[in-house]
């Protein structure tokens, strides 16, 4: 009976949103939906938000590719935490070098910047409001708010797509809001055939926002990247806040750049090695 074969994995985390990280560039077909739920597992596993597998680039300006794994097997199209993790990984293995380069993620392309000693700064494109590509059935054009009908209380919010679909709601306080409860019904509404993340925002200041994120496929994490993006683009789109914002998740501070609705939005933060390790196929 052959041995079991092991995977080596990178833990890592951007403000409290972690991955198990895999470099699959030379065996793509190792990972399956069933060895991600295993993996991420946080009492029988490694645990983790998400799995992130790295992997060959696919456009030619890009060092690599990589694929986003939610921690219940299904697949994801962007995460901004995530794409500063890989980054931060493919210097310290030498792919990347130490200047700017690109990365190919399952949504489009990302030049990425350093920023300062730990953190990196990554385009995450430009933010879109149709609501066909959020995608958000029952609306034909888009609005600033969106209503609809949730646990039998009228819910308003933007919608956005980063690659993948945001809902945000502001609330008076992130503390007390409704944030599983209203993230699950929300997520499952026809109106969201890709089902959402929901994102509950809270200004604090022209140039602060408080949020909390209930991710599609992982529940609330303490941070996401593409949802700090998109609360921010629908803020700054209302006016309501700057258009350089730090965003306050609960496991760190995220900042958003917005020049202006047709420019790209940039998301800069930390990310953080924790451990390694090797996991048993």
């Amino acid at each position: 009976m052959a041995a079991p074969r092991a995977l080596r994995f990178s833990k890592m985390h951007g403000a409290g949103n972690d991955f198990v990280v895999l470099d699959l560039r030379h065996d793509p077909s190792a990972l399956t939906p069933a060895r991600c739920r295993a993996l991420a597992d946080r009492h029988t596993g490694v645990g983790c938000d998400q799995i992130l597998t790295i992997e060959a680039p696919r456009s030619h300006q890009a060092v690599a590719s990589y694929r986003i794994w939610n921690a219940d097997g299904s697949s994801a199209q962007q995460c901004g935490n995530g794409a500063r993790c890989i980054a931060a990984w493919l210097v310290r293995d030498g792919a990347a070098g130490t200047g700017n380069f690109v990365l190919d993620s399952p949504s489009g392309t990302h030049a990425v910047e350093r920023d300062g000693e730990s953190g990196y700064r990554i385009a995450m494109g430009v933010p879109e409001f149709a609501p066909q590509h959020v995608p958000l059935h029952g609306f034909e054009h888009p609005q600033d708010v969106y209503t609809l009908a949730v646990d039998g209380a009228t819910v308003t919010f933007g919608a956005v797509s980063m690659g993948n679909p945001h809902a945000v709601v502001v609330v008076d306080d992130i503390d007390t809001a409704p944030v599983s409860t209203w993230g699950s019904t929300l997520q499952a509404l026809s109106a969201f055939p890709h089902s959402v993340n929901v994102g509950f925002a809270q200004v604090v200041a022209r140039d602060r926002i408080r949020l909390r994120v209930f991710e599609r496929g992982a529940g609330e994490t303490l941070a996401c990247g593409s949802g700090a993006c998109a609360a921010a683009a629908i803020l700054m789109r209302r006016g309501a806040v700057d258009r350089d914002v730090a965003v306050e998740l609960p496991g760190g501070t995220l900042r958003i750049g917005w020049p202006d609705d047709s420019a790209t939005i940039t998301m800069s933060g930390p990310a953080t090695f924790v451990f390694e390790g090797e996991y048993a196929l």
